[in-house]
């Protein structure tokens, strides 16, 4: 027994590294007891830390140039620029109706006169908003129940106008004869919106009940 012992204590000391302290043996790679890394490492494994500059806002339509595209009097957009025109009459509140206007920034394009902003603000924006306080007034006591039931536009009759003919540097689609219709007091009832042009394939308002 005391020499079956003497021998096994004589490989032990033998297979012990001499002039070396005890370590443990290094954990696995995947072993859950290595921490997860912190700092840039950490933020490049989470779907939550940011990864560049916020994208660039979308450019606005106005300041891009003309384009041939055919406008049609559809889809949320202008649905949503002929619901602007229309609560504007019903509240009296022009500016309700600006997003349905030729944008300066086209009109800046289009116009062929020595301050096409002047212009557009002094004689076409200030006839729209006449034309809207006039139509607001038609309504009279049937305003706050009168319901848009449409916008006719006569799509047919529209021509693209070719740079030069209405002191214009570039071209458009123009349609006269668009029409209104709404109901009041039981009936149906139309207002006359005189000239609708194109920017970019989409319809806009460039003179209400008066050309001028």
């Amino acid at each position: 027994m005391c020499r079956a012992r003497a021998s096994w204590l004589a490989i032990s000391l033998a297979l012990t590294p001499q002039g070396c302290s005890h370590v443990e043996p290094p954990a696995p790679p995947a072993s859950p007891s290595v921490a997860l890394p912190e700092g840039p490492a950490l933020q490049a494994s989470g779907s939550s830390a940011p990864t560049g500059p916020a994208p660039d806002p979308a450019p606005d339509p106005a300041s891009l140039p003309q384009t041939h595209d055919v406008p049609h009097a559809e889809g949320a957009a202008f649905e949503a620029r002929r619901e602007a025109l229309w609560q504007a009459i019903v509240g009296d509140d022009p500016d309700q109706a600006m997003p349905f206007f030729f944008p300066l920034g086209a009109y800046r394009q289009v116009k062929d006169v020595n301050d096409p902003a002047a212009d557009w603000k002094h004689r076409l924006v200030a006839a729209y908003r006449r034309d809207i306080h006039a139509l607001h007034a038609r309504l009279g006591a049937d305003a706050s129940g009168a319901k848009l039931l449409g916008l006719d536009v006569p799509e047919a009759r529209a021509r693209w106008v070719e740079p030069g003919e209405e002191w214009n540097k570039i071209g458009y689609y123009r349609v006269f004869g668009t029409k209104l219709r709404y109901s009041a007091g039981g009936e149906e009832h139309a207002f006359d919106v005189k000239s609708l042009i194109s920017w970019r394939g989409e319809w806009f308002v460039v003179h209400l009940s008066v050309i001028g």
